[in-house]
């Protein structure tokens, strides 16, 4: 089995900043793509960020110039720097990983538990 971990989360004054973790762990031969997601009360889960295993990235408009996604392969963690916090970046953060679970083996999408994040004004 695959679990993700997240860490990190809580509560911020707006204009703050937050750093996010998640560990995957268990039966892992190789991770393609990470990245992060957030679901806010009443909306449907959107795209925060994602980062493949080379290091190409992608952010949500709303995010650019304020989040930064890094990872490390080594650990199989990736990482959400986030600063300039808004009111409307409360929500519930998880993290996501496609996972080859063994050599020749399809990439499966993973998710983590999830980690609230608040900004307060």
């Amino acid at each position: 089995q695959v679990h993700l971990v997240e860490s990190g989360g809580g509560l911020v004054q707006a204009g703050g900043s937050l750093r996010l973790s998640c560990a995957a762990s268990g039966s892992i031969f190789s991770i393609n793509a990470m990245g992060w997601y957030r679901q806010a009360p009443g909306k449907q889960r959107e795209l925060v960020a994602t980062i493949t295993r080379a290091g190409s990235i992608n952010y949500a408009d709303s995010v650019k110039g304020r989040f930064t996604i890094s990872r490390d392969n080594a650990k199989n963690t990736v990482y959400l720097q986030m600063s300039g916090l808004k009111s409307e970046d409360t929500a519930v953060y998880y993290c996501h990983a496609d996972v080859q679970e063994a050599r020749g083996y399809q990439y499966t999408g993973r998710w983590g538990q999830g980690t609230q994040v608040t900004v307060s004004l």
